[in-house]
C-alpha cells in the first residue's frame, strides 16, 4: 500500500485511516481510539511528519497518566506493545515493515537465545511493555546492548517515552519510505 497525499486525510474513510495509522505505527485498537477522533478534525497537517508528530503528543499526554490511573496505563501499554519483539522467530505475525526492519537482526542460534532472554528479562522488569527501539541499520549485538543499559536503568515512565520517541521514529521513518516509493 502507498500512502495517500497528506491533504487528503481529511476527506478518508475510517477505514482507511487506520490503514495509515497501522501502515505507520502497528496495527493497535488502542491507537485508533486515542487517535482517530482528532485526526481528521485537527487537520491541517502540511506532512506525515506532522502527522506522527502529532500523534507523538497524544502519546505522551496518555503517559502523562497519574500512578493510580490504571485505564490510561493499560491504554498506553496497549499501543506500545503492538510493536513486535525484536527478533521474534514467528515472521509470519510481523507486519511487512517490521520483517524489513528487523532483517539485519539475523544472527546465529546462540544470539537469537541471547535476544529472546533479554525480551523475557525486559518484559518482567516492565511489566505491560515491550521493547521498542528504532533499530535503523543497527547490528543485534548494538541492540542487545542498549537492551541491557534500559533493563539495569530500571525506570519505568523512562522506558515508556524512550518507546514513544522509538514508534514515532519508525513510524516517520516508514512515512518516508512508502513515500517514496509511490514517486
Amino acid at each position: 500500500m502507498s500512502l495517500p497525499r497528506i491533504e487528503d486525510l481529511p476527506s478518508l474513510s475510517e477505514d482507511s485511516l487506520r490503514e495509515i495509522l497501522d501502515l505507520l505505527f502497528e496495527p493497535s485498537p488502542a491507537l485508533h481510539a486515542l487517535a482517530l477522533p482528532t485526526v481528521r478534525t485537527s487537520g491541517g497537517f502540511t506532512s506525515y511528519d506532522g502527522l506522527i508528530d502529532y500523534i507523538g503528543t497524544l502519546l505522551y499526554e496518555l503517559a502523562g497518566y497519574h500512578e493510580g490511573d490504571m485505564e490510561r496505563k493499560e491504554k498506553l501499554h496497549a499501543i506500545l506493545g503492538a510493536h513486535p519483539r525484536l527478533g521474534e522467530p514467528k515472521k509470519e505475525t510481523l507486519s511487512k515493515q517490521s520483517r524489513e526492519e528487523q532483517r539485519r537482526l539475523q544472527g546465529d542460534t546462540e544470539e537469537a537465545g541471547r535476544l529472546r532472554e533479554l525480551n523475557r528479562v525486559y518484559e518482567e522488569t516492565f511489566p505491560g511493555l515491550r521493547y521498542v527501539a528504532f533499530v535503523n541499520g543497527r547490528g543485534r549485538g548494538e541492540i542487545m546492548r542498549d537492551m541491557e543499559g534500559r533493563i539495569a536503568r530500571g525506570d519505568g515512565r523512562e522506558e515508556e517515552r524512550e518507546a514513544i520517541r522509538a514508534m514515532c521514529d519508525i513510524a516517520k521513518d516508514r512515512a518516508g519510505k512508502l513515500l517514496r516509493a509511490s514517486e
